[in-house]
């Protein structure tokens, strides 16, 4: 073998070496943040992600991207949160209402008809009251990046339809592990029952529960319409998903990681609205198409039952920020 041929091969040598070195130090450069949610891979919200994901290698360049964890794998949202308050896992969704058990403001979203409508519902989540909500989990060591649309919760039911409130009289609801909403099924004059919504199928099938709420697409991606042959459309709470960080991984990006992931959040949120107007509609013609009564009522009657919830003295720290939003409305 000739002296010539032997430095071209160990030229090319070094040269693989080089370019599989540069490639582990790329590797090594991508910061990769996981994120669990408690939702099918067809729901809205993991396709938001997906999305997030996609604008964030974009974005960064391929320095960041997201790891997603769909359908409970990392736990129920109530772990989630524990997860990131500890730094073991660097974001997730969740519901304010269950939110609400960490961080004592977001009660607020959970008061029924505290929203006159959609455009009242954001015009508050992008004003500076919405985005002061999104940070005051900070002492609880969360951070909220972007609201989700997560519609409007509505009554469904097994056996007798609810057209006005004196129809809950005796039944059994299910409700989110939230005082707010213990509180407004009693007022309208239902028996609150928390059961987990991995369990609710089986409690509806069972009567362990006689009804439930919750909005048109999570009441036809769960199936609950197999069970519960009645929805009302009464709207009762507007309560917005929360897309949360980890302040441990938050502090721990660079200002420029942070601005790469907070603009992909910002991102996502626009893609995720629209995605939840189509999944809305879609639900409500698919469960209607299945044999469910759909059924809507004077909404009235229903705001009128659940003033006493707004009287609760646990809520006098909050009627200041109640106010600015009910301001709002006009």
């Amino acid at each position: 073998m000739n002296r010539k041929f032997i430095t071209i091969l160990y030229l090319l040598s070094v040269l693989v070496t080089a370019v599989h070195l540069s490639g582990c130090q790329e590797t090594q450069k991508v910061r990769t943040l996981k994120i669990g949610h408690t939702l099918d891979t067809s729901h809205p919200v993991h396709q938001a992600m997906m999305f997030m994901n996609d604008r964030l290698e974009v974005i960064s360049g391929g320095q960041m991207r997201l790891d997603i964890y769909p359908s409970g794998q990392l736990g129920s949202e109530r772990e989630l949160i524990e997860l990131l308050q500890i730094g073991a896992l660097a974001m997730t969704k969740v519901s304010a209402s269950p939110l609400e058990g960490f961080i004592p403001e977001m009660k607020v979203f959970s008061l029924p008809y505290i929203f006159a409508d959609s455009d009242h519902y954001w015009r508050v989540l992008t004003s500076e009251v919405g985005k002061q909500l999104l940070r005051s989990g900070e002492k609880y060591r969360v951070r909220g990046l972007a609201y989700y649309d997560a519609g409007s919760r509505s009554f469904y039911s097994t056996r007798n339809p609810v057209k006005e409130p004196s129809d809950l009289a005796g039944m059994k609801i299910r409700v989110m592990n939230s005082q707010t909403a213990v509180a407004m099924v009693k007022a309208m004059g239902g028996s609150p029952t928390p059961v987990s919504f991995g369990e609710l199928y089986t409690a509806l099938q069972q009567g362990v529960v006689d009804g439930a709420e919750n909005n048109p697409p999570s009441f036809y991606l769960s199936k609950h319409y197999e069970v519960a042959r009645f929805y009302t459309i009464d709207e009762h709470t507007s309560i917005p998903d929360v897309v949360l960080i980890s302040t441990h991984i938050w502090n721990s990006l660079s200002p420029q990681e942070q601005s790469w992931l907070q603009l992909a959040a910002d991102e996502s949120v626009v893609r995720q609205r629209q995605l939840w107007k189509v999944a809305t509609e879609e639900a409500l013609q698919a469960v209607k198409a299945a044999g469910v009564e759909i059924i809507t009522v004077d909404k009235d009657q229903f705001k009128d039952r659940v003033t006493s919830v707004y009287q609760d003295s646990k809520l006098g720290s909050m009627q200041e920020l109640i106010n600015n939003i009910q301001r709002q409305a006009q």
